[in-house]
């Protein structure tokens, strides 16, 4: 099966227990009752599971990505990028994109990471 970046708009009982994973400490059920046009979630599923996630909220022509997560497990393979770029060609309309640092991932991954994906260091994330 391949691997297919998604916008969630509901949570299925399966995407909720995925997301747990993704984002231990998030309150799923909040976060599922905040989504609208303006704030969003990816994910990339594979097998009818979730391997990673991000958030979006949008303001006109700017879209800011936090809490870019992949599954331990599936790290470094293409997932995040994937994820990533799929985003971003699914919101054509955004011209300026900003991901926050914010993510659990070691600073030096994070940081090859986002220069793999074309975006520049800012003091408290990356633009593009």
């Amino acid at each position: 099966m391949k691997l297919t970046i998604l916008r969630l708009t509901t949570l299925s009982q399966q995407d909720q227990i995925d997301l747990a994973k993704i984002w231990p400490n998030e309150d799923i059920a909040a976060l599922e009752k905040s989504l609208n046009e303006n704030s969003r979630i990816y994910a990339a599923r594979f097998n009818e599971r979730l391997l990673g996630a991000l958030k979006l909220a949008i303001a006109g022509t700017q879209g800011k990505i936090s809490q870019l997560e992949v599954r331990e497990v599936t790290r470094r393979r293409g997932v995040g990028q994937y994820l990533l770029e799929e985003t971003m060609a699914q919101n054509g309309s955004i011209s300026d994109w900003w991901v926050a640092d914010d993510g659990s991932a070691d600073q030096s991954e994070r940081a090859a990471f986002m220069q793999a994906c074309g975006f520049r260091a800012q003091a408290d994330g990356w633009v593009k």
